[in-house]
């Protein structure tokens, strides 16, 4: 059974030894079918190993959130049958435990601080996989006159090499391909991959199953890892869905909300999206049925080891 919780509700910690996924949703707009792609399939390969599935709501970025998108997203994933253990995580109650994190690098001499504004990075920087990769202006310290922006992660020449399940032996060289990289931002929140670090290890996810679009930042996720001795879970990157035109689906992109009218032909889609179909049409007339076949056939060899794939839905 799943549990709805108001922010700052005591949250859910699993059992020792169990397979524990997520989902992460930000609350941007409204969940649209590259959302129920990877919630499928987190859902699927935590449950068909007996395991269980959890739902944290990263809400870290109220510039960008939406007002009641939070709520919208529960119901729609209660729409579609989905079932999550205890209480959802609210990342945006999560202050203490991210600057507990934040004064662990800092004593490691992992963190420091960067004054550069955007345009002085853009016009000292290379493209790499993350974007822009940060030429350490500000490693050494802050020039005379200048103050603290930002506290940046101190890459050092790391390497790090993880196997994923669906894209397969992956490797990066963090200096060069992604610089050192944003733990706080200049606005003062907390950057996605300090606080996704942080949750997995507190919630005790085992398998982070997610989209291709988020293989890049696994390698910051695993160096951050490493530095706060954190557990490194297992990862399995799904094809990313796009639209005609080679766009990721989001709500930038105008993709089409969830109807909550239709669950069981979207998620039909989503599993065939997977490599998972066709079901038998036994399963077609409810949510209950659905879901009995789709665990009963899950086999997460049957991914398509591609980054993206053209949706449909």
């Amino acid at each position: 059974m799943h549990t709805l919780a108001m922010p700052g509700t005591t949250r859910y910690t699993p059992p020792p030894t169990t397979v524990r996924g997520r989902f992460a949703p930000s609350p941007t707009g409204p969940l649209h079918f590259g959302s129920l792609v990877a919630a499928v399939g987190s859902y699927l390969s935590a449950r068909a190993q007996g395991g269980e599935w959890l739902v944290r709501m990263e809400d870290l970025d109220p510039p960008r959130e939406v007002k009641g998108a939070a709520d919208d997203i529960l119901r729609t994933l209660e729409a579609y049958g989905f079932e999550w253990q205890g209480a959802v995580m609210y990342q945006s109650r999560r202050r203490d435990a991210y600057e507990a994190a934040l004064a662990s690098l800092q004593r490691n001499g992992a963190l420091y601080p960067c004054g550069c504004t955007r345009k002085e990075i853009a016009d000292s920087s290379i493209a790499g996989t993350e974007g822009l990769v940060y030429p350490g202006t500000c490693r050494g310290g802050l020039a005379p006159g200048r103050s603290a922006r930002a506290l940046r992660v101190r890459s050092d020449n790391a390497v790090i090499d993880f196997e994923d399940r669906a894209q397969g032996r992956q490797h990066a060289l963090l200096e060069r391909e992604i610089g050192d990289f944003v733990a706080r931002r200049a606005d003062g929140f907390y950057a996605y991959q300090l606080a996704v670090v942080v949750d997995d290890a507190e919630q005790g996810v085992t398998e982070i199953v997610r989209g291709a679009d988020l293989l890049a930042s696994t390698a910051c996720q695993i160096y951050l890892q490493q530095l706060l001795g954190l557990p490194t879970p297992g990862y399995l990157h799904l094809p990313a869905a796009v639209n005609d035109q080679g766009e990721k689906l989001s709500k930038q992109t105008f993709a089409t909300p969830l109807a909550r009218a239709r669950p069981v032909v979207l998620l039909r889609q989503a599993l065939d999206f997977l490599g998972q179909g066709p079901l038998p049409d036994a399963g077609e007339s409810s949510l209950a049925g659905f879901w009995a076949l789709a665990m009963a056939a899950w086999d997460e060899k049957r991914i398509p080891r591609i980054r993206t794939r053209r949706s449909n839905g």
